[in-house]
């Protein structure tokens, strides 16, 4: 659809296009907004309050503390941290010493880890000391891995002296959640800021082309590989979304901070670029919400911030809007809730409309854009039940299993092109050839319809992956791991409807071993898979349905529960 129908339904002031080009990097994008807004908050953790100067000097020290490491420009650096204010900092250091981002999941196993820092060549890590030990055995399993260089964070970190070491004590000795480890040669976050702080930076040329980020995805198909996101990719999604939310964020009084809440965590490209990045450009404050899995924390802290803005999962608001404390928090300046990364579900978008007066906009994006293509107007008063429509300077089409585009109110791919898609995946041509067409569009694997007026829904996935609370799970990393269980005759795994989750994990086996349990498969996919790809149902069967070819009908297996 190169004609964009959808453009008529942009609310005033929002632009069809957006100028991508007015920052020759992220680093220019951030460096601007460190000037404009320096004595502004930008995160807000814990009771404390972090401005936008001091993000700046930190980050300044810490990429000369990494060039002075001697990594050179290319080098990738992973970070495996949950949401703290060391995160941001990590970030700005890395792009600006001229380095590459790898965001790694801090609940990933040592398997998971280990594949990723090989695949990436990462040369250096910043982790947090919880998931130091997983580093540990990742290392102790491959002497293939690059990694010469470990950076310690510790909670309590940039909290002040006294703070930071009651929540540092706390967390190591109360409640165990520091894991005991051993990293020869590993240097505390804070002694890296120092060191750095008597170090020049020699800021690199860094352009448009450079690559800036390696976000992770199983793709749209199994083995999880890098999506290769430019500084434009970057820059474009976030001028894109900022145009988006223009027309409501308008409504922020004079003088009052835009303020963002950022629950999901930043290792996901929707948190990094919609929550982060955004809040950077705009000069907003984004609340650093570490374990929004503890709900009752999460509404601790919502209720001493005024709110704008909140980008979340379906699960997310329908957890908060069903709990106990929800009244607690002042909902009133909500401007914009954007849901992303799983399908929003009608009954939870309502119960959110009904107890905030903000309706749920929901969005639709992949980490190979960067995420955000696209999503339903801002000013919408009630929830469509759709994504949306194509972001400015996005392009969505539907294509036939051939790669021609179907008529309307036919079923297809959904096939974007535009300045957030990225550039490949990283050394692996024969994978992006599979999903980048020779004129630029990206195919996403998710099966749409659209109206005459350019909104867009999804109806079905041509994969068979799943989709838990926004992650993916693909169905042949899970039954590569189970297949190597001892007793383990065959396996194999489907989605399957879950009302918290939008879908869980379902796997099925048939055993060599009759005495193998349920408990047992339950332990051993713990100790190896992260916790939303861990199977929920666990189903032992005498024999798979099969093909005549012998492939095994998983459409077979969901629809027995």
């Amino acid at each position: 659809m190169t004609d964009r129908p959808w453009l008529s339904s942009y609310p005033p002031g929002v632009p069809a296009d957006i100028d991508a080009g007015q920052y020759a990097s992220l680093v220019a994008l951030m460096e601007e907004s460190f000037r404009k807004y320096a004595d502004r908050t930008a995160y807000a953790f814990m009771g404390k309050d972090i401005s936008f100067g001091e993000t700046d000097r930190q980050s300044r020290a810490f990429a000369a503390y990494l060039q002075g490491l001697g990594l050179a420009k290319g080098d990738r650096v992973a970070v495996m941290m949950p949401n703290c204010p060391q995160y941001p900092v990590a970030v700005a250091a890395i792009l600006r010493a001229g380095l590459i981002l790898v965001n790694v999941n801090p609940l990933y196993t040592a398997r998971e880890l280990e594949h990723q820092l090989k695949d990436s060549g990462a040369k250096a890590i910043v982790i947090m000391e919880n998931f130091a030990t997983t580093l540990q055995q990742a290392i102790g399993h491959n002497s293939g891995l690059q990694v010469k260089h470990v950076v310690l964070a510790a909670m309590g970190d940039r909290l002040g002296l006294i703070k930071g070491a009651i929540v540092n004590y706390v967390l190591r000795n109360v409640k165990k959640m520091v894991p005991a480890y051993s990293l020869p040669g590993a240097v505390r976050f804070n002694d890296a800021l120092s060191q750095g702080a008597n170090r020049e930076l020699k800021a690199p040329a860094i352009g448009p082309d450079d690559v800036a980020v390696l976000q992770y995805t199983g793709g749209t198909t199994g083995v999880s590989k890098g999506a290769v996101l430019l500084h434009r990719n970057v820059i474009a999604n976030v001028l894109q979304s900022e145009a988006w939310n223009q027309p409501v964020m308008d409504r922020v009084p004079q003088g009052e901070q835009p303020t963002s809440v950022c629950a999901l965590p930043l290792y996901h490209i929707f948190a990094f670029t919609v929550g982060m990045m955004l809040c950077m450009r705009t000069g907003g404050k984004l609340i650093l919400i570490p374990n929004p899995r503890d709900l009752a924390a999460t509404l601790k802290e919502l209720s001493k911030h005024t709110i704008h803005s909140f980008p979340a999962v379906n699960t997310l608001f329908n957890g908060l809007a069903n709990h106990p404390d929800f009244n607690t928090v002042d909902w009133s300046h909500l401007k914009i809730s954007v849901g992303g990364g799983m399908a929003v579900q009608g009954a939870v978008a309502k119960l959110w409309l009904e107890k905030t007066g903000c309706p749920v906009c929901e969005g639709y994006g992949l980490s190979e854009t960067s995420p955000s293509a696209s999503c339903n107007p801002t000013t919408s008063k009630e929830y469509t039940g759709t994504i949306g429509v194509p972001l400015p300077s996005t392009y969505f089409k539907l294509l036939d299993d051939d790669g021609h585009e179907v008529p309307l109110g036919e079923r297809g791919e959904i096939a974007i092109k535009g300045p957030q898609v990225m550039a490949g995946y990283w050394q692996r041509p024969d994978e992006t050839a599979k999903v980048m067409t020779a004129d630029g569009w990206f195919k996403t694997g998710d099966v749409g319809t659209v109206d005459e007026r350019g909104f867009f829904k999804i109806v079905d996935r041509k994969k068979d992956m799943v989709l838990v609370s926004g992650f993916n799970v693909y169905p042949n990393e899970v039954e590569d791991v189970v297949a190597t269980l001892d007793g383990v005759l065959e396996c194999a795994v489907v989605g399957v409807p879950d009302e918290k989750t939008g879908e869980a994990v379902k796997l099925v086996i048939v055993k060599k071993n009759p005495e193998l349990t349920e408990e047992q498969v339950k332990a051993f996919c713990r100790a190896n898979l992260t916790g939303y790809k861990q199977p929920k149902v666990i189903e032992f069967r005498t024999e798979m349905p099969k093909t005549p070819v012998g492939k095994i009908l998983r459409r077979e297996l969901r629809d027995k529960k």
